[in-house]
């Protein structure tokens, strides 16, 4: 059975997209630990991140690193923290948090954000990275 990424990938289960290229997708998590926390997943389905084939972690790093800045430009931060967990979604991914502290990266502090909020950000992020090309 496909991952619930996967099927976000596919278009099956709607989601906050804020970039995408021919192996990349970056949407809003839907359990964020701050406003404008984003995921970066490849769309070659694999459980975990060291098991990305050399050049395509290398890509995948890179992709974040335009979303990073395309957040910075969306959500006021000081920094753009990242981090690889990879336990609740057998689907390698990148947690993109934008913080002004050290406890922004808290994972047992989740929120929520009205639709409306998050399809406001996901729009400012997507067309910064936009602006980056």
């Amino acid at each position: 059975m496909a991952s619930i990424f996967t099927r976000i990938i596919n278009g099956d289960i709607p989601s906050y997209k804020c970039a995408e290229n021919d192996k990349f997708y970056a949407f809003l998590d839907i359990n964020p630990v701050q406003k404008g926390h984003t995921l970066v997943v490849p769309k070659k389905e694999t459980d975990y991140i060291f098991d990305i084939d050399d050049n395509d972690l290398s890509e995948m790093i890179v992709f974040a690193k335009k979303v990073a800045k395309a957040i910075q430009t969306a959500v006021p931060c000081v920094k753009i923290g990242v981090a690889v967990i990879g336990l609740e979604v057998r689907h390698a991914h990148i947690h993109l948090v934008p913080m002004q502290k050290e406890g922004d990266m808290d994972f047992s502090h989740k929120q929520t954000f009205p639709e409306e909020t998050m399809k406001d950000i996901a729009a400012k992020i997507a067309s910064a990275f936009e602006a980056l090309k």
